[in-house]
């Protein structure tokens, strides 16, 4: 990583579906090689599937599951006298979001339903209720920075 300066943010364009700025992120992510149409098909579809199992608004899902993924903590490598410790540090807002997208794409992906769309489904639903692969993630990153709380005095 570059010391001169820090990288500039990009600007997303909302979707276009929902004109919404968190599902273009999330499309971003799910697309493979450049094929954003493929990408938007299978999230769209698995946000139709999301709000006629759910009984509700899939945006409003969609978000809940985010909030439910957003990890507060995490640990970070710190190098000090010889000797390398976790230090638990709190997650700025916009790494929470990434992170927590990057969660539920990667535990759809490791699920065993057919289709990406149903997987994506199923993790969002499943992320909502509190439970499935990506907000065990988050547990476990919690669990982390707790049990290494006796090295927070080393934080940056």
């Amino acid at each position: 990583m570059s010391r001169r300066h820090a990288a500039e943010k990009r600007n997303v364009l909302p979707d276009a579906k929902f004109g919404d700025l968190v599902v273009a992120k999330f499309i971003n992510n799910v697309m493979e090689d450049g094929k954003k149409a493929v990408a938007e098909k299978i999230v769209y579809s698995a946000l139709d599937i999301v709000a006629a199992k759910s009984k509700q608004d899939a945006l409003k899902v969609f978000h809940d599951a985010i909030d439910n993924v957003k990890p507060l903590v995490e640990v970070k490598s710190r190098r000090v006298g010889g000797a390398t410790y976790q230090v638990p540090m709190e997650v700025r807002a916009d790494r929470r979001q990434a992170l927590s997208i990057r969660w539920i794409i990667d535990a759809a992906q490791k699920r065993s339903e057919t289709t990406m769309t149903e997987r994506v489904a199923g993790e969002l639903l499943d992320a909502v209720a509190n439970k499935g692969s990506a907000v065990k993630k988050r547990e476990d990153t919690h669990k982390m920075a707790e049990a290494n709380k006796a090295f927070s005095h080393y934080k940056f």
